[in-house]
């Protein structure tokens, strides 16, 4: 009878220890938000748009990290070494959560089963562009002059295992050509090759390439979400064009180390998801070529799984690895 006392006690205590927890959630320590890229590229303009209104949110600093290197699998790969208390979450995104640990004999971490998914905050088409004095006007007369140029057309990337590097693997599975990868170290050094004439194309996210188009400096030859980009309304789908094959869209979201008790991460969730519903927060995204996409937990999950197994498929087929 005694025994069975202390039992109900322990349990008693255990609970009101993790309601305690999830009350007091965030108040131990500022919130590390880890960001695998360099500044000033899209995953560098998620997180900023996000982590002010969160932190007024959460009422706890969040304070950003950045780690960038081995297409974000640097930063993924410490996510997987932090305590999973809340305090250590990461701003994920295609290429480290569904692209490149694929490309590794001994992938450094599962994308699926290693992270506690959070919430997805957007997803978004990617834009394919050219300088502007390219003949081509479309990604269809692009296609066609790159068959006239055989060993001289090279497709640049913000780095190898990236989404960028990807795009580039799959239009040339689509539409037969062979362009040559040329992967730099983020996306601010290819866009400036690419406007120096060092390569032929780019595909990669609107928060990129939306500015350098609108500028003038380069031009959109297609996109490769289902419908138009509203911000470019004259430029047609890579399916408008005949290259179905083509289409994508990159996601980012936020997520945290396996293990993370339930309570956290609703808090964290819920929280999110009113940052993403604000007006001003969904204009800003689509200002940048991208669309709040919010999703909880359990969906964020799934569409990252589908989405690993898109790109799983694709780099069996072109006997990608890197190393």
């Amino acid at each position: 009878m005694l025994r069975g006392k202390k039992i109900c006690l322990f349990m008693a205590l255990a609970a009101a220890s993790t309601l305690g927890f999830a009350r007091g959630y965030p108040s131990a320590k500022p919130i590390r938000l880890i960001v695998g890229f360099p500044p000033g590229g899209g995953i560098d303009f998620t997180a900023r748009t996000v982590q002010v209104p969160l932190q007024e949110a959460l009422k706890q600093q969040m304070v950003m990290d950045y780690k960038p290197g081995a297409s974000g699998m640097i930063a993924a790969t410490e996510l997987t070494r932090q305590a999973p208390d809340g305090y250590t979450v990461l701003l994920a995104n295609t290429g480290p959560f569904a692209i490149a640990p694929y490309l590794q004999a001994k992938p450094p971490y599962d994308p699926v089963k290693q992270f506690t998914y959070i919430g997805q905050i957007s997803h978004g088409s990617y834009i394919a562009v050219a300088r502007p004095g390219h003949p081509a006007k479309d990604l269809k007369e692009f296609v066609a002059w790159a068959k006239g140029e055989p060993g001289k057309v090279n497709f640049a990337s913000a780095g190898n295992g990236t989404s960028t590097h990807l795009n580039g693997e799959l239009m040339n599975q689509v539409t037969g050509l062979d362009m040559t990868h040329v992967p730099y170290k983020g996306s601010a050094p290819a866009v400036q090759d690419l406007i120096g004439g060092q390569t032929q194309i780019l595909i990669d996210a609107g928060s990129v390439l939306l500015p350098h188009v609108k500028s003038g400096k380069l031009k959109a030859l297609a996109v490769t979400g289902p419908k138009r980009d509203p911000q470019l309304p004259d430029v047609p789908t890579v399916k408008e064009l005949g290259f179905a094959g083509m289409e994508a869209v990159g996601f980012q979201g936020l997520v945290g180390p396996a293990g993370m008790p339930k309570d956290v991460v609703d808090k964290l969730s819920g929280e999110l998801a009113k940052v993403l519903a604000r007006p001003d927060i969904k204009e800003k995204f689509a200002v940048a070529g991208s669309e709040v996409h919010s999703l909880g937990p359990a969906e964020f999950a799934a569409f990252v799984k589908a989405d690993n197994e898109k790109w799983a498929k694709l780099i069996r087929e072109r006997k990608l690895q890197l190393d």
